[in-house]
């Protein structure tokens, strides 16, 4: 890569914690945003990696994110947990429910995490991932700042909203996806309006209401769902789940307390998880996962087949061995960061503040 910053994870880790603490964050958030940029970076999901740094800092110099909050447990019924983030970013909070969530549902056979009052701009599957890992099946779900129409209509009400569920294997890292109920992601059309690139068909419509394949005027209007009626009604499920299910913002509602337009949402998520074991007379987990196995040895002898999450084990491969490069211009804006300076214009990017214009300039395709 050209012009670019090879860095080991261990580095970036560092570097991210050292940057969060600076700006005002305590040891323990610091530590669990690390965690999950350096995960991102690992894994090469730049667009959740060293990238999101500045998203953390704005809405913590905005005063709607909490540096230092403790997340408090509480058991609602059962097979049900809630855990309230006071307003701190979600890793943290999500660091917290995990084992006490795959306690309960090894106990049930089912159990559910509700996050509630966290702000989120990172990816769904390191959760359900953690899960799976320790033998678990997982379902996660967030809904978003409102970018994406409803099919049919013309004005942004839904976010992006996300699901991701995980898949325990046998002698495999789990299978894994992560993906919006939107065409696209938001990130996918600002880089395209970075390069002067134009969108595909589908992907958004302008402020009059009329499809758009130019990224200024997507960003201006609204995003739409993928495959019309069936994306949109996929969102509807997720905004629910994560809002009212949990007793947390719809997408709209985020959008609005967003007074800084900070671009960092504060709501809710809802997290399952099942043992497969409990859901089978004798408990035979291991004949339940190569039943399994035997459907993604049917994938896979198709040609230019792949299973999800597949793309993410090879890159951590590379990663874990030979590092992650990070572009110069990124990894210099930074470095204003670490020393307890904010990167002038934050959120300042043709009035939307999901990517602040500088860190969209340095990042790298």
């Amino acid at each position: 890569m050209n012009d670019a910053v090879r860095m080991n994870l261990a580095e970036v880790h560092a570097t991210a914690t050292e940057l969060l603490l600076a700006q005002g964050f305590n040891d323990i958030h610091a530590e669990a945003i690390a965690n999950t940029v350096t995960a991102a970076e690992r894994d090469e999901c730049r667009h959740h990696g060293l990238f999101r740094i500045p998203f953390y800092v704005n809405a913590l110099k905005a005063g709607q994110a909490s540096p230092d909050a403790e997340p408090t447990l509480t058991t609602l019924a059962p097979g049900v947990i809630r855990v309230d983030a006071h307003n701190g970013f979600s890793p943290l909070a999500l660091e917290r429910g995990d084992e006490p969530l795959a306690k309960l549902a090894q106990q049930n056979g089912v159990a559910v995490l509700a996050v509630n009052n966290a702000l989120n701009v990172a990816a769904l599957w390191p959760e359900v991932e953690r899960l799976a890992e320790r033998g678990l099946v997982a379902f996660a779900f967030v809904s978003a700042a409102p970018y994406v129409a409803p099919a049919g209509g013309t004005k942004p009400l839904f976010g992006t909203n996300p699901m991701a569920f995980a898949w325990p294997r046998l002698d495999a890292p789990p299978l894994v996806f992560d993906q919006a109920s939107s065409a696209s992601a938001r990130g996918e059309i600002q880089i395209r309006m970075r390069d002067g690139k134009s969108l595909p068909e589908g992907w958004a419509i302008g402020p009059n209401g009329k499809s758009t394949t130019d990224p200024k005027t997507a960003l201006a209007g609204a995003q739409l769902p993928f495959g019309g009626f069936k994306g949109s009604s996929i969102a509807l499920m997720v905004e629910l789940l994560a809002g009212p299910l949990v007793g947390d913002a719809l997408s709209f509602e985020a959008g609005e307390r967003d007074k800084a337009k900070t671009g960092a949402p504060c709501g809710g998520e809802l997290i399952i998880a099942i043992d497969p074991a409990r859901c089978v007379p004798g408990g035979d987990r291991k004949a339940q996962l190569a039943h399994g196995e035997l459907l993604f040895t049917k994938i896979l002898e198709q040609e230019g087949t792949r299973l999800p999450s597949d793309r993410r084990y090879e890159a951590r491969k590379r990663t874990v061995k030979d590092g992650v490069f990070v572009p110069r211009s990124l990894y210099e804006d930074l470095q204003t960061f670490r020393a307890g300076k904010q990167i002038k214009k934050l959120n300042d990017y043709e009035g939307d503040s999901l990517i602040h214009e500088q860190a969209l300039k340095s990042l790298a395709s």
